[in-house]
């Protein structure tokens, strides 16, 4: 943490655990008897509860969204640059909600959790989750903060796919609904990469068909390798030559298979430091989540009448380096919004980063989001 906290950070931040003694039923047909859901709150909510945001994480987020955990932290939450007092979901007007879904690895029920039917950890055996089952346990965690509406649902890149579905599936409980860098289901390229990450990690020979907890071991290998592919994909290619080039990371070549450039010591540098942190078991049930994400299909795929039922109003995001989710992805949300006769902006971003633009503080896309967020504001009278 710096030395002083910046005036527009929401601090030092607690998460919160909230045990479910219910069971939930999930898509795939399977049940968890009881679950813990790990959530950050920032800002406070008005007497009306009408100034709510929710956070919709993507595939390796978590909760912790904003702020600081403690003084030794050197980076905020992942999300810093939008969340705290000014920025574009401003906390001196709206209480803002993260969490950390089902299946992760941050403190809710996931692989790494204890399976009461064995007090065994879950490993390869915990169920298949799905966006729906996401949004799903979301609204009970809403029903627990008497929350009855969202005055927005906000999400990046698989956060934008929870969005989506939240107004899909309980369209009269959020106002807003703004869906960044995101797609209304993967293409077959983004599957491929997917599954080349998923085949790395399951080829690990540490891999254990998943129960290496057990054998006291950590796919790293394999683990590392889908970071480093996934990483690869959420740049652009001007952003990793603005970034490296072709520099060396010493003086000269040494004609061999070991590190020569500052890109090859980076993406390593990346897979080294993800294994130490995220689960191997938990990186398979995110990529699947996304793969399956498609809510068209339950409506003969014609997503206009899939998104009729809408009641929120929109914004769609793109940013046009961003070739794992493009602007084309966009503007099918876009046209099928438009084609239901809903009320949608749309904003096109032209920046560099590619798909990890969407965390970036880039000037213009912020400027578009505060202001929409201040039509949220205004929307529930908070201004």
């Amino acid at each position: 943490m710096p030395e002083t906290i910046p005036a527009d950070s929401v601090g030092l931040v607690s998460p919160t655990n909230l045990h479910i003694d219910m069971p939930i039923t999930l898509e795939c047909g399977r049940s968890l008897l009881r679950y813990d859901l790990v959530y950050e709150t920032y800002g406070k909510l008005n007497k009306e509860a009408s100034n709510a945001v929710l956070i919709c994480h993507a595939l390796s987020g978590d909760h912790h969204a904003a702020g600081y955990h403690d003084k030794d932290d050197k980076k905020p939450g992942w999300w810093d640059t939008a969340i705290g007092p000014g920025k574009a979901i401003d906390t001196n007007h709206f209480y803002v909600v993260c969490l950390n879904n089902i299946g992760g690895c941050k403190g809710s029920t996931g692989p790494t959790s204890i399976n009461p039917e064995t007090d065994k950890i879950y490993g390869p055996d915990f169920p298949i989750v799905t966006v729906t089952d996401w949004v799903n346990t979301q609204a009970i965690l809403a029903d627990y903060l008497n929350i009855k509406q969202w005055a927005a649902v906000v999400g990046g890149s698989l956060g934008g796919m929870q969005a989506m579905q939240w107004a899909i599936s309980f369209p009269d409980r959020l106002q807003h609904c703004l869906m960044i860098a995101a797609a209304p289901k993967l293409s077959a390229q983004n599957i491929a990469f997917n599954e080349v990450a998923r085949t790395a990690i399951k080829s690990d020979p540490n891999f254990h068909e998943g129960h290496y907890t057990e054998h006291q071991t950590i796919p790293r290998q394999g683990l590392g390798l889908a970071r480093m592919l996934g990483h690869i994909t959420y740049l652009s290619d001007q952003a990793m030559g603005e970034k490296f080039g072709r520099e060396l990371r010493n003086d000269s070549i040494h004609y061999g298979y070991d590190v020569d450039f500052q890109i090859e010591s980076y993406l390593r540098y990346q897979s080294e430091t993800f294994v130490e942190h995220f689960d191997a078991n938990t990186y398979l049930l995110m990529t699947k989540a996304l793969d399956y994400f498609d809510p068209a299909k339950q409506y003969d795929h014609d997503l206009a009448k899939t998104l009729s039922t809408i009641q929120a109003k929109c914004l769609v995001v793109s940013f046009t380096s961003d070739w794992r989710f493009s602007p084309e992805r966009s503007h099918e949300i876009v046209n099928a919004l438009l084609s239901s006769e809903k009320e949608v902006i749309y904003a096109e971003i032209e920046a560099h980063q590619g798909h990890d633009a969407f965390l970036m503080p880039i000037p213009r896309y912020h400027q578009i989001f505060k202001t929409y967020m201040q039509r949220v504001a205004a929307d529930c009278e908070l201004t």
